[in-house]
Parts: C-alpha cells; structure tokens; sequence
C-alpha cells in the first residue's frame, strides 16, 4: 500500500505498524478529542447568552449582533498570522497559547463594565480562536494515520457535536446564577483543555525538528493540487450555509414564513444535530474506504438540495425534514473534507499557513452569506435566500467532481489527476 508523498511527487510506504482503520485510535487522537469536547462544551455555554449579556448595556439587537460577528471577524483577520505561527513555533505552543488567550477574553468578558469593553474583550477572543483553530487542524493531520483520516475526522468532529449539545444546556443552568457565570465556566474550560495538550500529548514533533526533513508546505504548493482548491470551494460554501445561513437566516425563517414561535428555530438546530450526529458514525469510515470525492460530492448535494428546500417549506414537518436532511449532508461531507486536506499536506511536514488559508475560506463564507441572504430575504423572498445558499453547495459539488481523489490507493493503482 502507498501514499502519495506531501509534495505529491511519486509515493512512499506504509510502515507495517502503522494503525488499520479497524484498529483503535491512536492515544495522541483521543487526547485531542477530550480537548474538542471541552471546547465544544465552553463554547456552548456562552452562545446562547452573549446576546443577552450585551443588551444589557443598554445596546439594541444590532449592537448585539455585532458582539457575535466580531469574533467571526477578527478570526479570519488573525488566520494568516496564525498559520505563520504554527510554521515557526509548532502546533503544540500555538494551541495551547490560543486556547490561552481566549480563556483570558473570555473570563474579561465577565468583568465587562460597558458595551465597548465586552466588543474589545470578545474580539481579542477570535485571534486566540483561530489560533487553536488552525493548530489543532495541523496536530490532526500530523497525528492521524493516513488510511485513518476520515475515521480521525469523523470523531473528531463528533466530540465538538456533543459539546456544542451538551454546552447550551449546561449554559442555560448557570445562567441562572447570573449572565456572567458561563464566561468564566467557558474560561475555566479552555485552560483545562490546555492543560490536557500541554501534558498528555506524546508524539508531536516540533516544528523545527520536522522541518529538518520536509519544509513546511508552501501555499503555492497546495494551490497546484485539486483536491485542495476543491476543498477551498467546500470550505467557502460549508461556512456560508452551515455556519453561516443556519445561525442568522434559519431562525428568523422559522418565525416570519413558517409561522411557528421561536421555539421552531430551536428544533430545527435540533434536528440538524441530529442529522449531523448520524451521518458522522458512518461518514469517516466510508471516506477511508470510498475515497473522498464521493462522499464531497454526496454531502454537497445533499446539503444543496435540502438547504434550498428550506426556502420552499410552509409548513413544521417539513421544516424539520429538510434541516434534518441538510445535517445528515453536512455530516457526510465533513470528515471527508478534512481528511482530503490532510492528504494533501501529509504527516511528515507542517501546514500552518495551508490550514490558515483553508480556514479563512470557511470564515469568510460565514460572514458573507448571512449577509447576502438577509438582503435576498428581504428584497426577493427567503426561496432566493435559500435558493442561493444551496447553489453554493451544488457548485461546490462540481468542484469536487473536476478534482482528482486524495486518498492513498494500492500499489500500482494510481489516483485520477
């Protein structure tokens, strides 16, 4: 069995005792999902409040919204500087130093005396966020044995699914504490999770030392590769409709077309989660043994279809049908999409600024498609909105059929170019 190599020049063996897909995870891998889940879980814990929280400086919904959007922003203005880091520090340092200095904003969010501190304290939070972002992305690839990749990725992605489930409820009870007890439960979180990489992780090598053998990929480099400028397209449409469209546009949809109270929006995540969840026990393993581009061009399609269904629904049941659907084609796409990443930049080199780069795209969807379907809400109808959102999607999924499959294959059975 063969990879192809992180330059994408010619191949390279499998040693003997590298882990099946049928052998347990490696322990480094269980590490970083124990860190995910903590993440997952103090993010959710502050989501549903930090609205709240800035409106009780006085401040109407958009100053509140700009509270949430800020840390979107300064996320995608710190990637580069982010990837920069990792290639000159190692993964390690820079997420424990992220997960740091979010802890930090965070818990200064609690002790905010105005509006205008809590925009500068949550803001200083998304350069932090990006930063760990970007570097657990790179310890996932680095740590995760190539013919494992989209099984690593599937649970990976399940761990921050079931914190992001677990967070808000745990979050709607210290709430009741007050507004300013999830801040520091979130704080309290990261620096745990910092804890557990900073001293449990065993085999990562520093950046330096595996430099010495293979330099950081360049972005040149993974430009020249299909697989990767389809997994920007991905990217770029992933962010715009899941992170970005379900968030902002899903929720006021339920209320001003459906009719339903705002109860709706909540099963509607509900049911997406749900969706997501059951795709994600089957996905990663099919996109090891599949190969990427199908499930891409599946996931894609299914979210597109059922995105744009959204629009086109008058009635609850299938509201909740379509959101399910779109959570199930989300999940299939997810563990995929990491891993053809992964399989472009291989183990053996660091991708800081590749990770960066990819991530800026899924930032920058989710800031841009909220935006252009609220004004397609509001000049043509939500069908356009959504309409246009599943679009995204389906060009994605052309991307991906134009490309070449990532995945390592047997020898002497080469990949499509």
């Amino acid at each position: 069995m063969t990879e192809r190599s992180p330059s994408g020049n010619g191949t390279k063996g499998i040693s003997a005792d590298t882990p099946s897909p049928g052998r347990r995870l490696p322990r480094d891998i269980k590490v970083m999902l124990v860190a995910a889940f903590l993440i997952a879980l103090g993010f959710g814990l502050v989501a549903p409040v930090l609205p709240q929280f800035a409106t009780t400086f006085d401040v109407g919904a958009t100053a509140a919204a700009v509270i949430v959007s800020i840390f979107a922003l300064m996320r995608l203005v710190f990637a580069p500087a982010g990837g920069a880091l990792i290639v000159r520090f190692g993964e390690r340092p820079i997420y424990v130093g992220g997960l740091l200095i979010v802890a930090a904003s965070t818990a200064a969010c609690a002790f905010a005396q105005d509006y205008w501190q809590l925009l500068i304290f949550r803001g200083l939070g998304g350069a932090g966020s990006v930063m760990f972002t970007v570097a657990s992305m790179a310890l996932v690839v680095r740590l995760a044995p190539p013919e494992s990749r989209g099984r690593v990725s599937g649970a990976y992605a399940s761990a921050f699914l079931i914190g992001n489930v677990c967070g808000p409820i745990v979050g709607g009870l210290l709430a009741g504490y007050g507004l300013r007890v999830p801040f520091l439960a979130y704080a309290g979180a990261l620096v745990l999770a910092a804890l557990v990489i900073q001293t449990q992780l065993t085999h990562v090598t520093g950046s330096r030392e595996a430099g010495k053998a293979n330099p950081p990929m360049e972005l040149r480099q993974a430009l020249a590769d299909s697989a990767y400028r389809a997994g920007l397209v991905s990217s770029f449409a992933n962010g715009w409709a899941t992170f970005g469209v379900r968030m902002a546009t899903v929720p006021l949809f339920a209320v001003a077309a459906i009719g339903a109270g705002t109860e709706a929006a909540g099963w509607a995540l509900a049911v997406f989660a749900a969706g997501n969840a059951a795709s994600l026990s089957f996905s990663g393993r099919l996109a090891d043994s599949l190969g990427r581009r199908p499930m891409m061009i599946t996931g894609l399609l299914l979210t597109g279809l059922a995105t744009g269904a959204i629009g086109f629904t008058s009635d609850m049941v299938w509201f909740l049908v379509a959101s399910a659907a779109a959570g199930i084609g989300s999940g299939i796409l997810g563990p995929a999409q990491q891993a053809a990443v992964a399989d472009v930049i291989g183990n053996e080199r660091s991708g800081g600024r590749v990770l960066a780069v990819f991530q800026m795209t899924a930032d920058t969807g989710a800031i841009i498609g909220p935006v252009l379907a609220g004004v397609l809400a509001d000049q043509l109808g939500y069908g356009w909105a959504f309409g246009v959102t599943g679009g995204v999607l389906v060009v994605a999924a052309v991307a991906w059929l134009l490309s070449r499959e990532s995945l390592h294959r047997p020898s002497g059975q080469a990949a499509p170019n």
